[in-house]
C-alpha cells in the first residue's frame, strides 16, 4: 500500500498544516454555557425587541404581507425601495403608450381642474386620482381630499386600480387639513377610517401594487399619536411590523426614544396605558438602548416610573418579572410571578429564583415546566455576552442547557448529553465536552447507535462550496476519533462521515493490530512506523478531541481558553474524575503528534540500530513538529545508537523513506559484529586455521569415498 513517492505525498500534506499554535482570536466563537455555570444559570439573557414587539400587535385576517418590492431593509444595509420608481411603474399600467404619456404630462401639472380638463381621454378613476395628487401636492389638502372621494364613490367595478391609492391618500389629505387653521375636530377621525378603509379595500381585492394596505397602519398610528392615543399607535406600529414591514420595526424605537425623552409626570400618565407599558418592558428588557457598561440614566429613571406605575398589574407580568430579575430586583420579580401564569418564560424565572434559594430539586422540576412551554421555534435571535461571544437564544434550547448543568451536578450525565444536543448547534461546543470528556465510551456510543443515525455524506461539491457538517455527522466523528484513541480499531471506520476517512481508520487499526501482532520485528517496526505516519498527518481527523486540546471543532486552528475543572457547587466529583480519566495523554495541543513521535519511537525499537531505516525513521520522527525537546532526543538517540548516513547534516529537515526490506540483512550482521570484534586480534592464526581444517576435512572425505569404491 505504502510506495517510495511516500515522502513526496508527506510534504505536499505537510505545506498544507498550520505552522504553529493559533490562539483564539479573529473570528467569532459561541457562548459556552459550561464555560462559567453559575454565571449561566444566574443570567437572564436580553431579551429581542423584534420578538417581543410582535407579541403586542394583531396580524389582520386577509392582509397580505410586506414584500421585498416596497419593504425597507430591516437590517439597515441596502437600498431602500424607489417609491417614486414604484409609482410611476404601477401608475402605468393598464393603459395605453398614448395614456401613459398623458399620465406623465398631467403629472406635471400643479392645476388640478386643469388636469380633469386635459385628462378627459383617461379611465374616470385615473383622472380623478390624478387630479387629486397634483391637488396635495400643491398644498390644496381639501381640494385633493374631493377629488380622492369621487374616486371612491365610482361604481366598484370602475374603480378597482385606484380604490387603494384614493383611500391612503385621502387619509394623508384629512390628516394634513387637520393641522390648519380653523380645521373642524373630527378630521383625525375621519383620517383614521379612510385609512381603515384603504386595508379593507386591500383585502376585498382592490388592487394594491404599492402595498398601501399596509402602509396604512403606519400612517393611521400617526394619527392615533398626534390624537394622543399612544397605545392605538403602539399596536397599528406593532400590526404593521407583524406584516413585515420594518417601518412598524423602527417606528416603535422612534416612540421609545420619544418616551424616554419625555418630562417624568408625562411620561408617568401615559405608562398608565397597558400598550405603552408592554413597549417599554419591550425595550427595557432587549436592552434596546444599550448593551455592555452602566446602565444609561434615562433607563435607570424609566425603569423606576415603569415599577410604580405596575403595582399589582396582571398585564405582561412575566415579561416585568424578567425585567425586574434582570435589575436584580430579585422580590419584584418573585412578587410579579405569583401573578404570571405558566408560559415559558415564568416558569424560567422560577428556576432562576429556586436556585438563589438553593432548592435545585424545585429549580429542575421548573426547568422542565419551562422547556415544556416554550415553542420549539421560538427565537430571541443572536446576542453578545460581555465576553464577546455571541449565542442564538433560542429559549426551549437554552433552557435544556442550563438544565443539563443541574443534570451534571447531580450525575445525570446522558441527560445532560441529551439536552445540550438537542440544541444542535448552538451549544454544540459544551455537547462535544460532555461527549468526549464525560460520558464513557459505551454510553457515548450506545446513544449514537439508538438516537443519531448516519445522515447522508456530503456530496463533492458540497464538500468543494465548505457546506459544513451536520452535528449528527460531527457527533459520529467525534465517536469514531474516540474509538480508534481507546484501542477499538474495528468499531471505529463506520462512524465515519465520508468513504476517505472510513478507509484511513480501519487502514490506522490494521496497522496498530498489525504492530502488536507479528512475529518479526521488521514488519513490526513497518507498522509502526506507518500508524504513525497516519497520526501524524491525519491525526486531527482520525484522532483529534473535538474539543480541548486539539480543538478539531476548529481544525486545529483555534483554541479557547480553558480552566482546569474543580469540584464546586455546581460540579461534583464524579464529573471531575471522569474528565481526568478522559484527558488526552499526552494533555498537550495537537496530541495526536505526541502518539505519532511515540508509535515511531517503537518503531525504532524493532529496528537494528545499524540499518538505513532506523535512522531514517528517527529522523522522520524528529520532524513532526512535537517540542523542541522531543525533535533533540530523536536526534541524541540517532548520535549514540545510530549508523553513519551522509544526509545526517539534514537531520530532521529532509528524511528519506526508510529501508525496511534492507533492515532485514542487519539482524545477522548486527548479532555476529561483536563475535568478530573479540576475534580480530587472531585473525592471522584463524586464517591458518580455517585452511587446516578445511584440509582435513577434505581428505577425509576423499578418503570415505576411495573405501566405498574398493568395497
Amino acid at each position: 500500500m505504502f510506495t517510495r513517492n511516500w515522502p513526496r505525498h508527506v510534504l505536499c500534506l505537510s505545506l498544507s498544516l498550520p505552522l504553529g499554535s493559533a490562539l483564539a482570536c479573529g473570528p467569532d466563537f459561541p457562548m459556552r454555557l459550561l464555560d462559567n455555570r453559575g454565571q449561566s444559570l444566574a443570567e437572564l439573557p436580553e431579551g429581542n425587541f423584534n420578538f417581543e414587539i410582535s407579541r403586542l400587535g394583531h396580524a389582520i385576517a386577509g392582509l397580505k404581507n410586506a414584500t421585498a418590492a416596497t419593504n425597507i431593509p430591516g437590517d439597515g444595509y441596502g437600498d431602500a425601495p424607489d417609491y417614486t420608481g414604484q409609482r410611476s411603474t404601477a401608475e402605468q399600467a393598464g393603459l395605453t403608450p398614448e395614456q401613459q404619456a398623458l399620465v406623465k404630462q398631467l403629472r406635471s401639472l400643479t392645476d388640478a381642474r386643469q388636469v380633469e380638463e386635459q385628462g378627459t381621454s383617461l379611465p374616470t378613476e385615473h383622472m380623478f386620482y390624478l387630479a387629486g395628487a397634483v391637488a396635495f401636492n400643491a398644498g390644496d389638502h381639501g381640494l385633493a381630499a374631493e377629488y380622492f372621494q369621487k374616486v371612491l364613490a365610482l361604481p366598484a367595478d370602475q374603480r378597482a386600480l385606484r380604490s387603494t391609492w384614493a383611500a391612503y391618500s385621502l387619509g394623508r389629505a384629512l390628516f394634513a387639513m387637520s393641522s390648519e387653521a380653523g380645521a373642524g375636530p373630527d378630521l383625525l377621525a375621519q383620517s383614521r377610517k379612510a385609512f381603515e378603509q384603504t386595508r379593507q379595500l386591500s383585502i376585498d381585492g382592490f388592487s394594491d401594487p404599492l402595498e398601501l394596505g399596509i402602509a396604512s397602519l403606519g400612517e393611521e398610528a400617526r394619527v392615533a399619536r398626534t390624537a394622543g392615543n399612544w397605545d392605538s399607535a403602539i399596536e397599528l406600529y406593532a400590526t404593521q411590523n407583524l406584516h413585515g414591514s420594518a417601518v412598524g420595526y423602527s417606528s416603535l424605537k422612534l416612540l421609545m426614544a420619544d418616551l424616554m425623552a419625555m418630562p417624568d409626570d408625562q411620561l408617568a400618565v401615559l405608562l398608565k396605558g397597558k400598550a405603552v407599558q408592554q413597549l417599554v418592558t419591550a425595550s427595557l428588557i432587549s436592552r434596546l438602548g444599550w448593551s455592555f457598561g452602566d446602565q444609561p440614566p434615562s433607563e435607570q429613571k424609566l425603569i423606576k416610573l415603569l415599577q410604580n406605575s405596575t403595582r399589582g398589574s396582571l398585564d405582561n407580568a412575566d415579561r416585568l418579572a424578567a425585567m425586574n430579575y434582570q435589575q436584580g430586583d430579585y422580590a419584584s420579580a418573585k412578587a410579579f410571578l405569583e401573578q404570571a401564569g405558566d408560559g415559558g418564560l415564568a416558569w424560567w424565572l422560577r428556576a432562576k429564583l429556586a436556585l438563589r434559594d438553593g432548592d435545585k430539586s424545585a429549580a429542575a422540576a421548573a426547568y422542565a415546566k419551562a422547556a415544556q412551554a416554550f415553542p420549539q421555534n421560538e427565537s430571541w435571535g443572536e446576542r453578545r455576552t460581555p465576553d464577546w461571544d455571541y449565542e442564538t437564544v433560542q429559549p426551549k434550547c437554552r433552557v435544556d442547557g442550563e438544565s443539563a448543568i443541574l443534570a451534571l451536578q447531580r450525575g445525570d450525565y446522558l441527560q445532560a448529553f441529551d439536552q445540550l444536543y438537542r440544541s444542535q448547534n448552538i451549544y454544540w461546543y459544551d455537547a462535544a465536552t460532555v461527549a468526549e470528556r464525560v460520558l464513557t465510551l459505551d454510553e457515548l456510543k450506545q446513544y449514537v447507535d439508538t438516537q443519531v443515525p448516519a445522515p447522508p455524506p456530503l456530496t463533492q461539491q458540497d464538500r468543494d462550496n465548505y457546506v459544513p457538517l451536520s452535528v449528527a455527522a460531527n457527533l459520529r466523528n467525534l465517536l469514531g476519533r474516540r474509538l480508534l484513541r481507546e484501542g477499538r480499531y474495528d468499531e471505529a471506520p463506520r462512524y465515519f462521515d465520508n468513504a476517505v476517512l472510513q478507509a484511513r481508520a480501519k487502514w490506522y487499526g490494521e496497522l496498530r493490530n498489525d504492530a502488536e501482532s507479528k512475529w518479526w520485528p521488521t514488519k513490526r517496526a513497518f507498522a509502526y512506523y506507518h500508524a504513525a505516519t497516519l497520526a501524524r498527518f491525519y491525526g486531527m481527523e482520525l484522532l483529534g478531541y473535538e474539543m480541548a486540546p486539539d480543538y478539531a471543532t476548529f481544525g486545529g486552528n483555534y483554541s479557547l481558553e480553558s480552566s482546569e475543572l474543580k469540584v464546586g457547587p455546581l460540579v461534583a466529583e464524579g464529573e471531575v474524575q471522569r474528565q481526568q480519566s478522559s484527558a488526552a495523554k499526552p494533555d498537550q495541543r495537537y496530541h495526536y503528534r505526541y502518539v505519532a513521535t511515540a508509535l515511531a519511537s517503537r518503531a525504532a525499537d524493532n529496528l537494528p540500530h545499524t540499518s538505513h531505516a532506523f535512522a531514517a525513521v528517527l529522523c522522520e520522527a524528529a520532524s513532526w513538529d512535537t517540542s523542541p525537546e522531543e525533535a533533540s532526543a530523536f536526534y541524541q538517540r540517532y548520535i549514540k545508537e545510530g549508523p553513519y548516513v551522509d544526509w545526517a547534516i539534514l537531520f530532521g529537515e529532509r528524511c528519506p523513506y526508510p529501508d525496511f526490506p534492507n533492515a532485514d540483512k542487519r539482524y545477522v550482521t548486527q548479532a555476529v559484529a561483536p563475535i568478530r570484534l573479540v576475534l580480530r586480534p587472531y585473525k592471522k592464526w584463524l586464517q591458518v586455521g580455517g585452511v587446516v581444517a578445511f584440509t582435513a576435512v577434505a581428505l577425509l572425505l576423499i578418503n570415505r569415498r576411495q573405501r566405498k569404491v574398493r568395497q
